[in-house]
């Protein structure tokens, strides 16, 4: 499992870390077979997600980041790049990709939905199960 990190909002994605690599944990994934990758900000995922999928290393990639609106239409950019260059990824490479990118209004918010960095976690893994099934995994 490759897991992505964006820098920015460290105090709040360090908290979606954590709870990802305690869902991995919990479901049997050891430490040692996550590789955590810390990305600039949120912008910065895709092409990382990128790099790993095509590395053909892990079976799913967990991204998480955090972005908050501001006063500027910075966010809806960082936002919506985020979620299309992810969704590409996992459509480019047949892999799961865990989107667990907050985006909120306000920090307040952002810090009660970290619980989301477990659920991109679930989400990866069921998909990655479905890819498996479907025989339609990159690694087939």
């Amino acid at each position: 499992m490759a897991i992505i990190v964006s820098r920015f909002h460290e105090n709040i994605t360090s908290k979606l870390l954590d709870g990802a690599r305690e869902a991995l944990r919990r479901v049997g994934i050891a430490d040692t077979n996550v590789e955590v990758t810390w990305a600039p900000g949120a912008f910065e995922l895709p092409v990382l997600a990128e790099a790993a999928a095509v590395s053909e290393r892990f079976d799913a990639i967990v991204a998480l980041g955090c972005v908050i609106r501001g006063e500027t239409p910075h966010f809806e950019y960082v936002a919506g790049e985020a979620a299309r260059g992810l969704g590409n990824v996992a459509l480019a490479h047949r892999i799961a990709v865990g989107f667990g990118v907050l985006t909120t209004e306000t920090e307040t918010q952002a810090l009660a939905r970290v619980s989301k960095g477990a659920e991109a976690v679930h989400a990866a893994l069921e998909t990655a199960d479905a890819l498996e099934r479907l025989g339609a995994a990159s690694r087939d």
